[in-house]
């Protein structure tokens, strides 16, 4: 008796800011394999360039790292991308600050890399990739948030990511906490976002400046003693600072904490979610300790109709890896594209 062939695997990629990952997922297991990582052709390498030479070599990039993939082993059914931006339920990419930059011409990835590829492409934010991976263990309604190069959410309730045709929903990233002519500036080319504030990249600025207006208290840190100087900051020892209670970067922190917190009790009190997972770079080489950090600063401003121990239970920190999107476009794919039919293998039939 022949066994039925296996079902072939989906092609995933998580696009961000500075990291474009490839994997093979089996639809299957909900596993992955062959996972691979490589720097974005994008403005993180070559912020002068124009955004539309940027789009461009970002699709080419996609291309060659999809076709390459796909010639060390079995051809995928579909593929799913991952993306770091606002996207139209069509797959039409709206922005991508982290990517290319200041808003330009609204890029149509999906269709572009179906026609080069020769099979079904499937484009979504990723954060709405990443929130399907944590969908398959949530009971109730949640929030996922990230805190990486830039800052970005989506909701999950009723079993779908709530969001319209028009990718609207889920930029948290983009909400103007600070008015002020001289707030930070993000990477769309707004001032005083939530992302350009908190992100990593955010509080990564916020610590130069107060290492720079505060010698003092920037000399007695942890941070000074490793690098010198303001301009020599990483987010890796920043990070590293906090986890060990540094009283400067911990401050630095907390200052950035509070209009996050601001965003999530407006998204509670809303519409009542009491759930937020926490993921991203930067918040997750923090560890427990943003978690903690952030739900002081929740309970400080207060949740309305919550104890501080339920703020403390409503947040969590996501897995520690870097898989979310990977992982997430995958089960996106499984759940949109019907099984095919198993096809036995026989003289004259293709496999």
């Amino acid at each position: 008796m022949n066994s039925p062939v296996p079902e072939a695997p989906f092609t995933v990629l998580d696009v961000g800011g500075t990291t474009l990952r490839i994997a093979e997922y089996a639809p299957a297991t909900g596993t992955l394999s062959r996972v691979r990582r490589v720097p974005v052709d994008g403005m993180a390498r070559d912020p002068d360039a124009p955004v539309a030479v940027l789009q461009e070599r970002v699709v080419a990039q996609l291309v060659r790292e999809i076709e390459a993939h796909a010639s060390t082993g079995p051809a995928p059914r579909a593929v799913g991308v991952a993306f770091a931006g606002p996207i139209t339920a069509g797959g039409l990419v709206l922005a991508a600050p982290t990517v290319w930059g200041r808003r330009g011409a609204p890029l149509p990835l999906g269709a572009r890399l179906s026609e080069r590829l020769g099979v079904p492409v499937i484009v979504v934010n990723d954060l709405t990739a990443a929130a399907w991976r944590y969908a398959a263990g949530e009971d109730e309604p949640f929030c996922l948030l990230t805190v990486s190069s830039g800052i970005g959410n989506k909701v999950f309730r009723g079993g779908e990511i709530l969001l319209d045709a028009d990718g609207h929903g889920g930029e948290l990233g983009h909400w103007t906490c600070d008015t002020s002519p001289d707030a930070p500036l993000c990477d769309c080319g707004g001032r005083g976002h939530l992302g350009a504030i908190a992100s990593g990249r955010g509080v990564l600025a916020a610590a130069r400046r107060a290492a720079t207006a505060e010698p003092s208290g920037f000399a007695s840190s942890l941070l000074a003693g490793e690098h010198g100087s303001p301009e020599a900051l990483t987010n890796e020892a920043l990070a590293a600072a906090i986890r060990a209670d540094d009283p400067f970067a911990t401050a630095v922190l907390r200052g950035t904490l509070t209009p996050l917190a601001q965003a999530i009790g407006s998204v509670f009190t809303s519409i009542g979610i009491c759930r937020y997972i926490v993921m991203g770079g930067f918040a997750l080489a923090v560890g427990e300790r943003y978690r903690r950090l952030l739900v002081g600063e929740l309970t400080r401003l207060g949740c309305f109709g919550l104890d501080a121990a339920a703020v403390d239970a409503m947040v969590s920190l996501g897995v520690a890896d870097d898989d979310h999107g990977l992982i997430g476009a995958g089960r996106l794919l499984a759940r949109r594209l019907p099984a095919p039919l198993p096809v036995p293998a026989g003289p004259g039939v293709a496999r």
